[in-house]
């Protein structure tokens, strides 16, 4: 015998509940709980009052069953004649803001939030004035706002960073997945090692703050093609979150950041410039691999309106 809300239930209801629930299908009306439930009950000679509880709540339990039972069938239904099996499509990720801010299908190995999180900093660098004092001072800057460690010391593929935006090619900052963090340059990626593997380097590097995956200052060869075919976009199939361009002025001591459209992120003109830079010849360089694709419009602006002030 058991009580509930002052009732005495006969515990013998217990097998009887179990019998009625499976005799009775699920796509079937109550009713046909009711009679299954009431025929069990009067052959065990159970009290009327009991009875009565019993099958009130018995019935209520049973009726939101099935209506919990119908609505997952409906929802299986729909899912399935949009030729989806237990799992979620591209386009419905594509379509879905919240997922959409995990997944970029376009670029599956792009690390979505980490990339925000940068963005996020680098809009502080555009406004603070750092990315206008000394290289050095800026360059470090740059590393934190990418989720990069400054790591001048450490040994080239464990974690070293002193080649990030110190020369031509090493100005992609690129966020990616932890899963595709290891992938190897097949050849794809003209003009790059195959090979290529980063991995080690990477994850001794990134600072976990910004999010997963992780970070690194890619080569940046071959994005003036139309898609971009270099190591961020091919073997890591990322975008990057920012890129670093010299402007072509008189004297390539300005620099832009832009992000993986080719649009303006913050520009910056390190104090100690020239002298205190990169090499020219890196600086060049660095613009002559953008020139003629989306990377450069920015850049040759700046250049253009630089020269007509100095016509002026």
């Amino acid at each position: 015998i058991i009580i509930c809300s002052g009732t005495t239930i006969d515990m013998r209801l217990l097998p009887i509940a179990t019998t009625a629930l499976l005799t009775a299908s699920s796509y079937s009306p109550s009713s046909a709980f009711v009679s299954s439930a009431s025929a069990l009950l009067s052959s065990h000679r159970i009290s009327k009052p009991s009875s009565i509880l019993f099958l009130s709540s018995a019935l209520f339990i049973h009726t939101n069953r099935g209506k919990r039972f119908a609505t997952t069938i409906a929802a299986a239904e729909t899912n399935d004649s949009a030729g989806e099996c237990n799992g979620t499509t591209i386009d419905g990720i594509s379509n879905n803001p919240l997922l959409s801010e995990m997944y970029d299908a376009q670029y599956p190995g792009t690390a979505v939030q980490r990339l925000r999180a940068v963005h996020e900093r680098v809009s502080t660098l555009a406004t603070d004035g750092t990315l206008d004092g000394p290289w050095e001072d800026v360059r470090r800057r740059l590393l934190w706002a990418g989720g990069l460690k400054d790591s001048p010391n450490s040994r080239p593929g464990q974690g070293y960073t002193g080649h990030s935006f110190n020369d031509w090619n090493h100005v992609d900052l690129t966020t990616m997945n932890d899963d595709t963090s290891d992938n190897l340059n097949d050849g794809s990626v003209k003009g790059i090692a195959v090979g290529n593997r980063l991995g080690p380097g990477i994850r001794i590097a990134s600072i976990p703050e910004l999010g997963p995956g992780g970070s690194w200052s890619t080569c940046a060869m071959g994005c003036n093609s139309d898609p971009p075919s270099d190591v961020a976009h091919v073997q890591f199939r990322s975008r990057v979150a920012f890129k670093l361009v010299w402007v072509p002025n008189d004297d390539y001591d300005t620099f832009v950041l832009l992000d993986d459209d080719g649009e303006l992120l913050a520009k910056g003109k390190p104090s100690d410039g020239p002298k205190g830079l990169p090499r020219r010849r890196e600086r060049e360089m660095n613009y002559h691999i953008m020139k003629g694709s989306k990377y450069s419009i920015v850049a040759d602006s700046l250049a253009a309106l630089n020269s007509t002030q100095s016509s002026d």
